[in-house]
């Protein structure tokens, strides 16, 4: 039988995507502004008259150019005043946030800089790449003063729902969420994994939280995450253990300690995995702190991708790494290895983690103390801030 947030979201219908509603409500944009696109690929010269295209294998780029690309340059940048609508290629970076070279190609074969013929050349950059941008794009969005969006793993469901809603509406919904956890003192995620509870107390000390709800308005250099949807707070402090799936299925115990991760143990599964976790731990211990904490705030379907999987209500993240985009400290100079100062989340949800349950997500504020999340259902206290 359906959980209630599973008979919600299969009840949701969507209008189908439109790119130029999505423009208009994520940046109002005025006419004249000029807009591009960025793609990643492992050899960027064969965006040269579209040779990638020929691989079935590049869905994300493919999307970029069937659902972007081609609609902007066919009718919308007439029909809403805007210039532009160049592509550009760069090497993928081969992780989430990693900085972006500054090289990159057109479709008639010529090589730019994009630091030089692009980032001050555009007012808007849509960003469609395999690993998430967001972290280097907005650096560079305040150094150049342009607004953007960052929309990796894009994929047909992504596209039919998660980019196809009115953002106005996930601003208010999420802003609403937002007032009922802002100013905590502490978050607890209580967990459930091979018949063994592990508790994490993410330390907030009253800060602020934050959305991401799609709008990236006005003239102030921003960033948009699309698809968006969340409400997150950057830990000042961590401790506890928490159970963690590697992508090969391995499950691990990360222990945490000063808000790091500071050791793994084998839960589950391949030994190797774990011990590499561990040398990475030891030799660059910046790799293992917690640099967010983040409450999916829609009803949207499993895309498969966590871009938008994170954003659903009832599912909690946390993240290790860089979280400079994000308000935190955590830039890349301060990591060992350049190809190590990425931001990678850690998504909890059914679909994604299936030998782990999320059984509380509690939150204490003042006086007040409530259950956010239990079983990966949203609570009566959550359900009623935005009834």
């Amino acid at each position: 039988m359906a959980t209630p947030i599973a008979q919600q979201i299969a009840a949701r219908t969507f209008p189908p995507f439109s790119l130029e509603r999505l423009l208009k409500t994520t940046f109002g944009p005025k006419p004249g502004q000029r807009l591009c696109i960025l793609i990643d690929l492992e050899n960027p010269a064969e965006i040269k008259d579209f040779a990638f295209l020929k691989n079935p294998a590049l869905t994300i780029q493919k999307h970029a150019i069937e659902s972007f690309h081609k609609p902007l340059n066919s009718e919308i940048l007439a029909k809403m005043g805007l210039k532009g609508g160049e592509i550009f290629a760069y090497k993928l970076t081969g992780g989430s946030n990693l900085d972006l070279p500054d090289e990159a190609f057109t479709p008639e074969g010529k090589q730019v800089s994009l630091s030089k013929d692009v980032y001050p050349n555009y007012d808007i950059i849509l960003c469609i790449s395999t690993f998430s941008a967001t972290a280097p794009l907005t650096a560079f969005a305040k150094q150049y003063g342009f607004r953007g969006a960052t929309l990796h793993g894009v994929n047909d469901v992504i596209l039919s729902s998660g980019l196809a809603v009115d953002y106005n509406d996930v601003s208010v919904e999420a802003e609403k969420l937002r007032l009922g956890v802002t100013k905590a003192e502490w978050i607890e995620i209580e967990f459930g994994c091979e018949g063994k509870n592990h508790t994490l107390r993410l330390i907030l000390n009253g800060q602020e939280a934050q959305k991401s709800h799609g709008l990236c308005l006005g003239d102030e250099p921003d960033v948009a995450n699309l698809p968006a949807g969340e409400v997150y707070f950057v830990p000042e402090g961590a401790e506890g253990a928490f159970p963690h799936r590697y992508e090969d299925g391995t499950l691990g115990l990360m222990t945490v300690t000063g808000g790091r991760i500071v050791k793994a143990e084998l839960i589950k599964g391949n030994a190797t995995t774990v011990a590499e976790h561990n040398t990475k731990l030891t030799s660059d211990p910046v790799t293992g702190e917690l640099g967010e904490l983040g409450l999916g705030t829609q009803l949207l379907p499993v895309s498969g991708r966590d871009i938008q999987d994170e954003k659903v209500r009832g599912t909690v993240h946390v993240a290790t790494g860089r979280s400079d985009h994000l308000g935190g400290h955590l830039v890349p100079s301060m990591f060992a290895e350049k190809s190590h100062a990425t931001h990678d989340d850690i998504l909890f949800a059914p679909h994604k983690t299936p030998e782990i349950v999320v059984k509380q997500v509690r939150m204490k504020r003042g006086d007040q103390q409530e259950v956010l999340i239990e079983n990966y259902e949203p609570s009566e206290y959550l359900n009623k801030l935005v009834a």
